[in-house]
């Protein structure tokens, strides 16, 4: 069984910055693919990004390229996704995901899921 605990979400103003972490322990968590999901209030949960055991390759949903990085450190398994120029349409519960088997852009495709962290951005 693997486990996802979100951490560093908080209220930001519109333009700033916020890192987001997630812890994952269970078996064989450093070789699954882990990413990011987000959902806003009444909307589906919309894909961010993804990156893969080694790394490489990491893919992200267009509207947040250059703007998000994502990235992963082996020795605490844990994943960042690193946030600038933040907008207020960014506002949404941020979702840590792990082990897909299928399309990485689909939220189906994810075994493991964390309980989530909200992420509101100011105007």
């Amino acid at each position: 069984q693997v486990q996802l605990v979100e951490s560093g979400g908080g209220l930001v103003q519109a333009g700033g910055s916020l890192r987001l972490s997630c812890a994952a322990s269970g078996r064989d968590v450093s070789t699954y693919p882990m990413g990011w999901f987000r959902q806003a209030p009444g909307e589906e949960r919309e894909f961010v990004g993804v990156i893969g055991m080694n790394g490489r390759p990491v893919f992200y949903e267009d509207s947040m390229k250059g703007r998000f990085t994502i990235s992963r450190e082996y020795a605490s398994s844990t994943v960042f996704l690193q946030m600038s120029s933040l907008k207020p349409e960014d506002t949404a519960v941020y979702y840590c995901v792990a082990d897909p088997e299928g399309s990485w852009r689909s939220p189906e495709a994810y075994k493991y899921w964390g309980r989530g962290t909200q992420v509101t951005v100011s105007s």
